[in-house]
């Protein structure tokens, strides 16, 4: 098993999250610099990866943990070169695993450095594909409220992929607000 760091220095631009339950980023504020602000989200990579390191060891599966730093958030990546049917049990049917393990990392890194963490996890490029699927989604719905002139609402998911349909159809010249509560949040797209 390996570990590898690409450290980029994040850019200056600001990430807008839509989601209410989103955690809130506290990086630049409390670091107090950009410097102090990169090295406080390597540090929480090198957590998450040792966490993430040690749970596959004992789990007894094989898989190289990337990190990368990008706009503010720190990225962690579980990959391998083969097949691995154990690597996709850790994603689970709908991601659901994996939406655990990335709370319980964030959680490691909460009580190593004392910081809350919004970093994310990816086994095996779900998140690339389910990315593909969401911005599908987002098209979709902005077509039927586009030919209805009617509000559509899209199934209830995570705050990471809310963001991503929020991004899609805000991409596409349309309007996407957050309703719900827990796990009934939804995304609810319309033209106004």
């Amino acid at each position: 098993m390996s570990v590898e760091s690409t450290d980029q220095v994040p850019s200056a631009e600001v990430e807008i999250d839509n989601s209410a339950d989103a955690v809130p980023d506290a990086s630049a504020a409390e670091a107090g610099t950009p410097g102090a602000a990169a090295g406080r989200l390597e540090e929480e990579g090198d957590v998450a990866a040792d966490y993430l390191e040690e749970l596959l060891d004992i789990a007894d599966i094989d898989g190289d943990i990337d990190i990368e730093v990008r706009n503010g958030r720190t990225y962690i990546s579980i990959v391998t070169e083969e097949e691995s049917d154990a690597l996709d049990a850790l994603v689970g049917e709908d991601g659901e695993v994996l939406e655990a393990l990335q709370e319980l990392t964030r959680l490691s890194v909460l009580s190593a450095t004392e910081n809350r963490s919004r970093l994310v996890l990816d086994i095996n490029g779900y998140r690339k594909e389910r990315a593909g699927h969401l911005q599908k989604i987002a098209e979709d719905a902005v077509d039927k409220a586009k030919e209805t002139g009617a509000p559509v609402a899209l199934e209830p998911m995570s705050a990471y992929e809310r963001k991503i349909v929020h991004d899609a159809v805000a991409d596409l010249g349309f309007i996407s607000e957050s309703e719900g509560e827990g796990a009934d949040r939804h995304i609810v797209v319309s033209a106004e």
